[in-house]
């Protein structure tokens, strides 16, 4: 018996599969299929399932790894639901590609800033990068000699010294106006908070003010963020850059993202193109302003040598940054002012006993309204602009913590959760200034501070990629959060009842879906607090007028 147990082995051993060399070759070669196929599902190396090395994360499935579970919209929320449970730091396969979401400001610390040479890059942006802006968008830019180029010319306009000595002076002038509308027209106030961000941006930008909310270039560029805004929103275009085959189907079959994305471009065309030609003329005609970013730009072409295309595209790049996230920080600022009272309250308390009603806050009142300045910062981390900071990409494979993450991943900050972490900030939701109780610096201080516990926000994003107009930034807001502060009470509207309207400010609902995250329209009262501050505002919006916006074209 032992002996036929042995011959049967041997024949199992070496038994023929048949006596043909061609099934012999297809029964190998299935076999070593098979075994690929088992040895690349337990390593993770099969598309769409995760490879034993990267950091964790939810489970995949084949081909199309995480992309399932990712919302179209409230991606955030999903990824900080996910970080309560894989940790600071996990990864999502996106078919055959990577994606690592960051949420603890070490993480954010060792890879986007202190490998940041690494962590500049951008993912492919078919779409937006080819389709649209044809590859000049500084956004979407790697890390290239044209993008340092970009780079080098915003910081030599918009630097911190140039900032608080020349700049400041149209911004506190556009606050003043600011405060002039919301009295003049209260409920309003969305659209004379995007005013005064779109005016100032366009009059650094290009020398030319918008006066009022109605002003046409104001309308079409509003118009040009919301065509972005439609194409670039999760599940309005193929995902090409996942599935490139994809672009060799019938547009139709995607509700034709090929012609609407070209609508775009012609869009950006026909609303940039002639903002560059009335510089162009104005210039020509032998006008004495120089002062615009454009006109300093235009001084250095003959050394610059950029395309007109370029030209147009920088413009715009500036002005969708300057006139959207400012003015949603100032609109939520507002919505949170209405709800927290006692925080309102302590802020006009300490503006009153520094400025008074002679005059309103200015920018040398900085150092002196600390409150107002916990206050600022708090909006910023209480509902940021951007949920999730503009993705950035690797370059080269790097290991942080015994996890590799490849060479060519997509980096995702996740704001939200850096922002919402409770066992940094004790209940998250609640909109609290007291956090940053003696931590009042300015956001670039703390950017560059070794000291990544101590951040006080993501806001303005990280590394060599962070906001390059940080400065100018965060000087408008101080000033329109300061004067708004110092000439209004802000409440919520009552019913015929007299009990206040609900507010939403639900982080799933109560706010716009998109890129960036804007309140929707809310019930608010702006009230001036006295015919005192309603003097003071008209005798320095006269003073504007005269000594400021006069300079400007309209």
């Amino acid at each position: 018996m032992i002996n036929k147990a042995l011959d049967e082995e041997e024949m199992f051993l070496y038994l023929q599969f048949s006596n043909s060399p061609i099934m012999d070759s297809i029964w190998i070669y299935g076999a070593i299929l098979i075994l690929l196929t088992f040895w690349s599902l337990f390593w993770g190396y099969f598309p769409g399932l995760r490879n034993r090395k990267l950091p964790p994360g939810p489970p995949c499935l084949p081909i199309i790894g995480n992309l399932h579970q990712i919302p179209i919209t409230g991606a955030h929320l999903k990824f900080t639901e996910w970080a309560a449970k894989y940790g600071p730091i996990f990864s999502l396969k996106i078919g055959p590609g990577t994606a690592v979401v960051l949420n603890s400001p070490y993480m954010i610390k060792q890879l986007i800033d202190k490998q940041s040479a690494i962590y500049s890059e951008r993912p492919k942006f078919y779409i937006a990068d080819h389709l649209v802006m044809h590859g000049d968008h500084l956004m979407f830019m790697g890390p290239d000699a044209r993008w340092r180029r970009g780079r080098r010319l915003y910081h030599q306009y918009f630097n911190e010294t140039a900032c608080e000595k020349k700049h400041i002076f149209l911004q506190n002038a556009e606050a003043v106006q600011l405060l002039r509308d919301l009295y003049v027209e209260p409920d309003s106030f969305m659209n004379h908070c995007k005013r005064f961000t779109n005016s100032t941006t366009m009059s650094l930008v290009t020398g030319i003010r918008t006066p009022a909310a109605s002003a046409s270039h104001m309308r079409h560029l509003y118009a040009v963020l919301d065509g972005i805004s439609e194409i670039f929103e999760p599940g309005a275009t193929p995902p090409i850059d996942i599935f490139p085959f994809l672009a060799w189907l019938p547009e139709s079959l995607f509700n034709n993202w090929k012609s609407r994305a070209r609508e775009v471009a012609q869009t950006m065309d026909k609303v940039y193109g002639p903002l560059v030609d009335r510089v162009l003329k104005r210039r020509e005609s032998g006008s004495e302003f120089r002062e615009s970013y454009l006109d300093m730009v235009l001084d250095q072409q003959e050394k610059l040598q950029l395309t007109r295309h370029e030209i147009d595209l920088m413009v715009g790049n500036l002005l969708e940054g300057g006139s959207d996230t400012t003015s949603i920080m100032t609109i939520a600022f507002i919505q949170a002012m209405a709800l927290y009272p006692d925080v309102q309250k302590e802020a006009q308390k300490e503006i009153d006993k520094i400025i008074g009603e002679e005059r309103s806050p200015e920018w040398r009142d900085y150092a002196n309204l600390p409150y107002v300045a916990m206050v600022m910062k708090e909006t910023m981390r209480w509902r940021p602009v951007l949920p999730t900071a503009f993705p950035h990409a690797t370059s080269k494979e790097t290991v942080i913590d015994g996890m590799t993450i490849p060479a060519g991943s997509t980096v995702i900050p996740n704001i939200w959760g850096l922002h919402h972490d409770s066992r940094k900030h004790v209940n998250p939701d609640r909109f609290n200034p007291l956090r940053y109780k003696g931590r009042v610096d300015l956001a670039p201080i703390y950017a560059s501070s070794p000291d990544y516990e101590n951040r006080d926000h993501y806001a303005y994003g990280s590394g060599r990629r962070i906001c390059p107009g940080i400065h100018l930034a965060e000087r408008g807001l101080f000033l329109a959060m300061a004067k708004i502060l110092w000439a209004f009470d802000i409440s919520p509207m009552r019913d015929a009842q007299g009990h206040p309207l609900h507010i939403n400010t639900d982080p799933a609902t109560g706010y716009s879906d998109g890129f960036l995250r804007c309140p929707k329209p809310f019930p608010v009262k702006i009230n001036l607090r006295s015919a005192r501050h309603q003097e003071t505002i008209d005798a320095e919006f006269s003073c504007a007028e005269r000594d400021i916006f006069s300079k400007y074209d309209i």
